[in-house]
């Protein structure tokens, strides 16, 4: 597990080095990496000239009250749910805006075991706002809610450090 933690703080310091070069912030939404993603890019000195802030979102009520989304009315009016693409992306989007940063970074999944919607534990959809969006699903495969945690937040920074190494697009 310590080389999986390594390797978490290799993408936080990566993703944090991308975003200084480029003199831009992001802020972070994330549910069931349960804050691995913003500890990886707070871990590295310096990390207010980058990071701008995030929260962890894990209930209805904390969906709501600090994401601004009531889930209920969401999939009422739009057939969107928690725990899949539209639902990151939309965080993302939110975070980003509210935050008034150039990223949002957001992210929304099954550590383990799997949710009520039928994602199995190992799920994760992940989304970039800004320059270069992008959205994706990751499926680990694996049972371990702790090594999928970290998992996700991997993913999520390296998802965020290919779209800040492509030029931007206008």
């Amino acid at each position: 597990m310590s080389e999986l933690m390594d390797e978490l703080w290799r993408a936080g310091e990566r993703a944090g080095e991308l975003l200084k070069q480029r003199g831009e912030k992001v802020a972070v939404v994330e549910s069931s990496a349960g804050g691995l993603i913003s500890a990886a890019l707070l871990r590295v000195p310096g990390a207010s000239s980058y990071y701008e802030g995030g929260a962890v979102i894990y209930t209805r009520t904390s969906i709501r009250e600090v994401a601004g989304v009531d889930m209920k009315k969401l999939w009422k009016e739009q057939g969107i749910r928690s725990s899949s693409e539209p639902f990151a992306q939309l965080l993302s989007e939110r975070i980003r805006e509210t935050h008034e940063t150039v990223w949002g970074l957001g992210e929304t999944g099954a550590a383990g075991p799997g949710n009520g919607y039928g994602d199995p534990a190992g799920h994760s959809c992940q989304a970039v706002a800004g320059p270069n969006p992008i959205v994706t699903t990751l499926r680990t495969g694996k049972e371990d809610r702790g090594e999928n945690m970290i998992r996700f937040a991997i993913n999520a920074l390296n998802l965020l450090s290919g779209q800040l190494e492509k030029p931007v697009v206008t």
